[in-house]
């Protein structure tokens, strides 16, 4: 038997979801739950990171993870392997979850007394970008090898995003990426994201995506029931 659920989410209504992810964010303020929605592209290294991630965070720290796609649960597997309280979220050929949808998944997790939830949203930079989830908290990761034009064609994503990774810069010798242009691009969509350039294989820069976090969560956690 697997150690982790899997189950079989469905969207929402389009029309209710920011009055949904509003409610959902004020149950998890009442809670203390800090809930980040992490998106990108596939093959980013959204796993990667959350791995790496969850091996630097304090031990106080009570975190899950739900793991959505729409077919598969290699990624709940992996991270399950990690001894982490996981669910895999199937979005049923959705590309995207919305605020319903991940208080479901929120409820099978059983999410009660936990700090910090990561949702690793489904792999693309469109849809997710455009469906509030609930989250306090909107990161993204940019590797490396799919360019510095990305803020460009996806402005929305960057624009939604309070954090952007920049992954895998130790492959910057190998492609023509320039750093100081995607972080001009990302600020002049959003002058108040915080940029990080990391890499998840070596760890470089992880340390700092870590400090973001336990930071963020720490604010959360002491403002909670403050609305």
């Amino acid at each position: 038997m697997k150690p982790y659920k899997v189950m079989e989410i469905k969207e929402s209504v389009f029309e209710n979801n920011v009055e949904q992810a509003d409610l959902l964010r004020a149950s998890l303020k009442e809670k203390g739950t800090f809930l980040l929605n992490l998106m990108s592209s596939p093959g980013s290294g959204k796993t990667t990171t959350l791995v790496n991630t969850l091996s630097r965070l304090p031990s106080a720290l009570n975190v899950a993870v739900m793991e959505a796609d729409i077919d598969s649960d290699v990624d709940a597997a992996t991270i399950a392997e990690q001894g982490v309280k996981v669910i895999q979220l199937h979005t049923g050929g959705m590309c995207h979850l919305d605020a319903d949808m991940t208080k479901q998944g929120l409820e099978g997790l059983d999410a009660d007394g936990l700090d910090l939830v990561f949702l690793e949203n489904v792999g693309n930079l469109v849809c997710p970008a455009e469906f509030d989830t609930g989250a306090v908290k909107n990161a993204m990761i940019l590797s490396v090898p799919e360019g510095d034009d990305k803020p460009l064609k996806y402005p929305l994503m960057f624009s939604i995003c309070d954090v952007l990774l920049i992954n895998k810069i130790d492959t910057i010798g190998v492609f023509d990426f320039d750093v100081e242009a995607v972080i001009a691009r990302a600020k002049a969509l959003n002058p108040d994201i915080t940029v990080i350039p990391m890499s998840a294989r070596t760890g470089e820069g992880v340390a700092d995506w870590v400090g973001w976090l336990e930071s963020n969560v720490a604010e959360w956690k002491n403002n909670q029931g403050v609305q």
